[in-house]
């Protein structure tokens, strides 16, 4: 005969314990954002094509400016300054453009167009910490990019800016700018196959009139070029290296409107999920 025993606490507590184990704990919000950027980053690090176009590309260029321009001194051309003393800081603001505005818009129309978005969406992960986490990867690869062009151009002999402050604070919001600015651009992409087209077709002629290829003298154009993101990043990198100065509010605050357009852009139109052809 079978003796029944009274639940009690010590009968119970596994049980209960087993259920409470079996809960899925929400996960920390910063603790999300950490893997996401470990995520980000591990991804772009084992890709190597990427990775070491994305660097060597900047190095090679200010490799060849340097010998070109090597021992020369400051041209009118340049504003006074010598082909080093322009070059280090202005290719230095490409990087950033680059690694934070194409390659971003790129990577996001090949994530939708695949279906690793709308996979991603559907997942409890929030928006606003994937977003952030591709805002973390972009500037960890910027300064990377921009400590390996100033170690260039100090090896050419030019002086590295003193107010590092300013220097932190010009790289975060100008990648911040043009992340936003690439996301919102690509909200506008319709497939992938045409994303790098469309990148290059906004991105060519804002490089070209804010003088990231040779200066600019005609006022009017550097006036129309002001009120554009890329030149106001040109001009705060030129004023740190160059003038020895600190924080250029008015360039930065051209940068962060931009910032600002973009995220209201993206808002508006980014999608999860690819546009129907």
């Amino acid at each position: 005969m079978t003796t029944l025993i009274p639940p009690t606490a010590e009968t119970t507590a596994p049980a209960a314990s087993a259920t409470h184990a079996d809960t899925p704990r929400e996960r920390n919000p910063l603790a999300l954002l950490g893997h996401q950027i470990r995520y980000e980053q591990l991804s772009f690090w084992r890709n190597p094509q990427s990775m070491v176009f994305t660097f060597v590309l900047p190095i090679v260029i200010i490799g060849i400016f340097g010998a070109v321009f090597s021992g020369s001194e400051g041209q009118d051309f340049f504003f006074g300054l010598t082909g080093m003393q322009y070059y280090t800081p202005v290719i230095a603001a490409v990087s950033v453009l680059g690694a934070c505005y194409g390659q971003l818009a790129i990577v996001l129309a090949m994530r939708r167009q695949t279906g690793v978005l709308k996979r991603l969406h559907a997942t409890p992960l929030p928006a606003w910490v994937y977003f952030a986490g591709l805002l973390v990867h972009c500037v960890v690869v910027s300064i990377v990019d921009v400590a390996l062009v100033f170690g260039i151009g100090a090896l050419y002999g030019v002086d590295l800016p003193t107010h590092w402050g300013a220097v932190l604070l010009t790289l975060v919001l100008g990648a911040a700018s043009f992340c936003a600015l690439g996301v919102g651009v690509a909200s506008l992409i319709k497939n992938s196959e045409a994303a790098p087209a469309v990148v290059q077709f906004i991105q060519f002629p804002l490089v070209f009139i804010s003088g990231s290829y040779f200066p600019i003298h005609a006022e009017l154009l550097n006036t129309i070029a002001g009120l554009l993101p890329v030149k106001p990043f040109n001009d705060a990198m030129l004023a740190l290296f160059t003038q020895d100065a600190g924080f250029q509010w008015r360039d930065l605050a051209v940068l962060a409107a931009w910032g600002v357009i973009g995220a209201l852009i993206a808002v508006r139109s980014f999608r999860w999920d690819p546009r129907p052809e």
